[in-house]
């Protein structure tokens, strides 16, 4: 499955070579097509308009709180093409960044689904540890944790 990724401004524009070295050519980063600054409800309207699965460390407020407490900007709209969030207890400097992309990446390799009207995250845990959920925006259905 080939996804066009949009890279939000809170990570960092490397993510977009991975992106596309693993084939995902129409992935690009905010910061690229000129939208840093730009608030969530107007990143939206282009996510939605260009058919980009967004890619976030600002989980909360693209998915709200996760699986059984929605909300945030993807939960408004009726039909998206996805949204990867990258959550760690740590902060989220450039290694944790693109280890976290790089297990999101295998997942969807793995699991061979598209992201409508889907959310997948990525939780990397202060043990090192790493899960991942896999769950629909804007109607919550069955959680699955990894």
């Amino acid at each position: 499955m080939i996804f066009k990724f949009l890279i939000d401004e809170c990570l960092s524009p490397e993510l977009v070579r991975i992106a596309v070295a693993a084939g995902h050519v129409e992935s690009t980063c905010v910061r690229n097509r000129g939208w840093a600054g730009t608030k969530d409800y107007r990143l939206m309207q282009h996510v939605i308009a260009e058919d980009f699965t967004l890619v976030t460390g600002n989980s909360v407020d693209f998915r709200g709180h996760g699986p059984g407490q929605l909300g945030g900007e993807h939960a408004k709209v009726d039909l998206h093409a996805g949204l990867v969030c990258l959550n760690s207890e740590r902060p989220l400097d450039l290694q944790l960044q693109l280890a976290l992309f790089e297990v999101a990446l295998s997942v969807l390799e793995d699991e061979k689904t598209d992201l409508i009207n889907t959310a997948l995250d990525i939780f990397h845990k202060d043990d090192d540890t790493v899960e991942w959920a896999l769950y629909r925006i804007p109607q919550a259905q069955a959680c699955t944790l990894h």
